[in-house]
């Protein structure tokens, strides 16, 4: 099963556009697919729930639904900082169910194309990222963005 970003065949032309939601973790950029992102919310109250994974920081109530939220620092292995004005809950439909992932700021929606996306470093794991979670690597003038698949996060 390919993880690609665009649909079969783009590549031949290299300009089918992409749309990415970037976020900072641990003063690096990520990226995951507009089209995934539901919602993007200021932090708020969560419920801590008992016997679930360090990475899971426990459930909210967004309008009506409860939403499992995960830390995405803690996943990754990063140390823990504390919540500011800029932490946001970005709220994602993963495998058909809404999900909350904790990150220390969004910063812009961008449209890329598709050829700037380039295949993830065979020889090292980025920032305690494991591999299969990590799309591609994508060069934005002085900075890179990693992008993520947050399903394959979840379901490892």
């Amino acid at each position: 099963m390919s993880k690609a970003l665009v649909p079969l065949g783009a590549e031949k032309t290299g300009n089918e556009l992409i749309q990415l939601v970037s976020f900072s973790l641990d003063n690096e950029e990520y990226a995951v697919e507009v089209l995934k992102v539901r919602e993007i919310i200021r932090m708020p109250d969560i419920t801590h729930m008992p016997n679930t994974p360090h990475y899971a920081e426990g459930i909210i109530n967004l309008r009506g639904k409860v939403i499992p939220v995960i830390s995405l620092r803690k996943k990754f292995g990063l140390m823990e900082t504390e919540k500011d004005n800029h932490t946001r809950v970005i709220v994602m439909d993963i495998s058909g169910e809404l999900t909350g992932f904790i990150v220390d700021a969004v910063s812009e929606v961008i449209r890329i194309s598709s050829a700037e996306v380039q295949p993830p470093p065979a020889a090292m794991a980025t920032g305690g990222v494991e591999q299969e979670y990590i799309t591609g690597v994508i060069n934005r003038s002085e900075r890179l963005l990693i992008l993520l698949d947050l399903d394959s996060l979840i379901m490892a």
